[in-house]
Parts: C-alpha cells; sequence; structure tokens
C-alpha cells in the first residue's frame, strides 16, 4: 500500500470561463464538477475568490459554497479562499456560521491574505471603509476567532456583539498561502495550512515542511493538517493529456504576459506562434503542473507525497472542456482505488 491509497483526495475549481463559453455555464459547470466528484467519492470541493479577472466567474465562495452544499450529499465544501482583507471579519463570521448552521459538518473556511485582484479593485473593494496601508490580516484573523470563541479584551468595543446563529461555531479555517509566511502563521496559531504549488513561485519544501515542522496545537487542531494544491490533467494517455493541457500551458502564459482572458480550447493553444522564450516559460511551469496518462499521473503524485509529506492532495484541472475535467477526476480516484488494491 502507498501513501497514494490512504491520503484524502480533493477538489479545487474556479468556475473558469472558457472561450466561447459564458459566465453562467461556468457557474454551473462548477456545480455539476461538485455533484460529479461527490459520488466518486473526494473529501473537498473548495471555491475561490478572485475580482476583475475575465476567466472567472465566481467572486463569491460564500455563495457558491451554499449552493454547491445543497447540490451534494457527503462532500464537505468550503472557501479556498475567502480573502480576508476585503472583508469585514464579523460578516465572514456570519456567513460561514449560516452554512455551518445549514450543513453541520459539511463546511469549510479556507483564508487569504491577498485580496485576489489588482490594486484598482481592491480599492473598490474596499471603499466604504477606512483603508489599512499596513498589512492588518493577523488583526483581522484574531478578530474573527474572538467572533467564534468570544475571546475578548475586557475593554473591547465589540465584546458584546453576538454573531448569529449563536448556537453554531464557526467551520474549521485554514489558512491558504504561496509563501512561507501563510505556513508560519498557520502553526503559530494552530490551524490547518493549504499551499497554492499550482501557482506559487516560493519552495513546495519550505512551506510544507515548515509548517510541519513549527506547528503549535490548539483548541481548533491538535496536530498539523498539511495540504497541498497541485494542477493535474490526467487522460486515458499520455498523449491525449498533453493535448488537453495545451489549454493550461497557453492560459499561464497568457497570465505571465498580463492576459486573463478566457481559458483557451487545445486547438488555440496548438496553432498559437510560441517563441523558443514561450516554450522555455511552459517548460518551466510543468514543474507545477501534473499531466499524463493514469501511470504517469499516479507517479507524479506519489513523489509529491514523498517529499512534501502532504497529509492531503487538493486538485484543480483547468481544462477546457468540462467531461475532460471529469474523466480526469474519475481516473485520478480510480488510481487510488488500484493503490489501495494493490
Amino acid at each position: 500500500m502507498t501513501r497514494l491509497s490512504s491520503v484524502p483526495l480533493s477538489v479545487l475549481d474556479l468556475s473558469f470561463v472558457i472561450s466561447g463559453g459564458t459566465g453562467p455555464q461556468a457557474l454551473r459547470g462548477t456545480v455539476e464538477l461538485a455533484r460529479h466528484v461527490d459520488q466518486l467519492g473526494f473529501a473537498r470541493f473548495w471555491v475561490a475568490e478572485h475580482h476583475n479577472l475575465p476567466s472567472v466567474a465566481s467572486g463569491a465562495p460564500d455563495v457558491m459554497s451554499g449552493q454547491i452544499l445543497a447540490a451534494t450529499e457527503r462532500i464537505r465544501v468550503g472557501s479556498g479562499g475567502v480573502m480576508l482583507p476585503n472583508h469585514a471579519p464579523l460578516m465572514v463570521a456570519e456567513r460561514f456560521k449560516v452554512l455551518e448552521g445549514l450543513y453541520p459538518g459539511r463546511v469549510d473556511l479556507g483564508l487569504g491574505r491577498a485580496p485576489g485582484t489588482d490594486q484598482l479593485t481592491a480599492l473598490a473593494l474596499r471603499r466604504r471603509r477606512d483603508v489599512e496601508v499596513a498589512d492588518d490580516f493577523l488583526d483581522r484573523l484574531r478578530e474573527l476567532m474572538a467572533w467564534d470563541t468570544g475571546n475578548w479584551p475586557a475593554d473591547h468595543p465589540f465584546r458584546n456583539i453576538k454573531v448569529m446563529p449563536v448556537d453554531v461555531k464557526l467551520p474549521p479555517i485554514w489558512l491558504l498561502g504561496s509563501s512561507g509566511y501563510s505556513a508560519r502563521l498557520a502553526a503559530q496559531v494552530g490551524v490547518g495550512f493549504a499551499f497554492a504549488h499550482h501557482f506559487a513561485e516560493h519552495d513546495v519544501l519550505d512551506a510544507m515542511l515548515g509548517y510541519r515542522e513549527a506547528f503549535q496545537p490548539s483548541e481548533r487542531l491538535d496536530k498539523p493538517h498539511a495540504l497541498l494544491a497541485l494542477s493535474v490533467v490526467c487522460a486515458p494517455t499520455d498523449e491525449e493529456a498533453e493535448w488537453l493541457a495545451g489549454s493550461v500551458d497557453l492560459s499561464h502564459l497568457r497570465r505571465m504576459h498580463g492576459d486573463y482572458g478566457p481559458v483557451p480550447s487545445p486547438e488555440e493553444a496548438a496553432a498559437y506562434p510560441y517563441t523558443e522564450a514561450d516554450r522555455s516559460f511552459i517548460r518551466r511551469n510543468r514543474s507545477k503542473v501534473l499531466v499524463g496518462g493514469p501511470q504517469k499521473v499516479a507517479e507524479g503524485l506519489e513523489n509529491f507525497l514523498d517529499t512534501t509529506l502532504a497529509d492531503e492532495i487538493m486538485i484543480t484541472t483547468p481544462v477546457h472542456d468540462l467531461a475532460a475535467k471529469k474523466r480526469s477526476y474519475t481516473l485520478v480516484k480510480a488510481l487510488q482505488a488500484a493503490h489501495v488494491a494493490a
């Protein structure tokens, strides 16, 4: 038996708009995918918060989480994540306590410290309140936790405010990150940590192992839980997976140049006039993407599990075709079953 046979497998979906498609189609596709992976037995399904990106249909993970929870039966659902600088902690506490009250034991609250957008849009998101120049993420996190525990300083002006429903606890809190800072903070406050290897520049081993080594048990979590988010494109053959991954490669290349348009089709990717510099970038970026048939993907997942000591793998598959995306998750889940049998 290998580690792949025993670790939870989860899903991250950003409701990507595809070329030739629409935003509503992307949103409905996310719900359809959630139903599919729920039936397959995946552990979690997370949605994210991004703003002013033509390629991403949803900037409201709390709204999407509610829709997905209503459409599924067993899978845990949550935010990957809520960008806390954009929101009053009280509102985050209210929304996720409501979700937890409706779907007890099935909700996750993942938090990020980036705005999830450009600076001007970030200003627009926050223009109805005072804008802090300094990074106040830690203060916001402490406030959010205090709304749950009631552990306010005796003289705090918020201490008598109650977050409804009062008889529901906040769901488990996770910190998301693509650097070492969030790993250290997650370890310090004793919550789960999710590392976004699918776009991070920071060394994955430093973040994952550093979190584990520095973890301090808390009332929320008694031992570290490190989740590794990866891009995976799996198909019946290596050749077909490479064809589908052309969409991923071209999307990453365009984003590197500031173009956040819809996900291109494999045909568009194949016809694109790549320069040698473009091809070099794609080769480097492939260190963050597992592409191949079942055998190749299994070997890649095992390698990540062995080196990072991840407690859980979360997969994102930003390909153009929903049917191909659903099949990729089906194949990956079958890999896990095959490793159990072996």
